[in-house]
């Protein structure tokens, strides 16, 4: 089984795959990991602030060919993210999608507003990261894309509405 878990920054992706591993054992692959590791190697003509855009179209196709070689090989594996896109299922044979369980982590407009000290008081709770110039505006923004390309594809999502509570038994 291959759990790929999206979701815009700072939604925790990071934490629920750690708790994912933690119960089923499944190693896990941090994509931003895989970013660091391109761009220190100098492998990538990228770097830590290139846009979004260009870093999916980078790292997806590498993230996508080591899905299908986890497959292949009966292996589990979580992967999460922000660089994979939403056009995903494209990528792979309907054999292969039986594998694959994809979810979501979206915060509401109303969460974001109520609580974006909070988000940004947790953003190094697993991963170190650099300072952010994060808004609010921005957050709502890119939550509410990600909301809509999961309705409009039928993706499964887990909505932080109210409390932040994501855990592994609403997957």
């Amino acid at each position: 089984m291959i759990i790929l878990i999206a979701g815009d920054t700072h939604t925790g992706k990071t934490l629920l795959a750690q708790r994912l591993l933690e119960k089923y054992k499944y190693p896990y692959l941090s994509i931003d990991h895989l970013k660091m590791g391109l761009i220190r190697s100098g492998r990538c003509p990228l770097n830590p602030k290139s846009n979004e855009s260009e870093l999916t179209s980078h790292l997806w196709p590498i993230v996508k060919e080591i899905i299908k070689t986890c497959i292949e090989n009966s292996q589990n594996m979580i992967i999460e993210g922000c660089y994979i896109p939403f056009s995903w299922q494209e990528d792979f044979i309907p054999e292969y999608l039986r594998y694959i369980k994809y979810i979501c982590l979206i915060f509401s407009e109303q969460y974001i507003k109520n609580n974006f000290a909070s988000i940004l008081s947790h953003e190094n709770i697993i991963e170190k990261r650099l300072p952010t110039a994060l808004t609010i505006e921005e957050l709502c923004k890119t939550n509410k894309y990600n909301l809509d390309q999961c309705k409009f594809h039928n993706y499964k999502y887990i909505l932080i509405d109210s409390v932040y509570q994501v855990g592994i038994d609403k997957l």
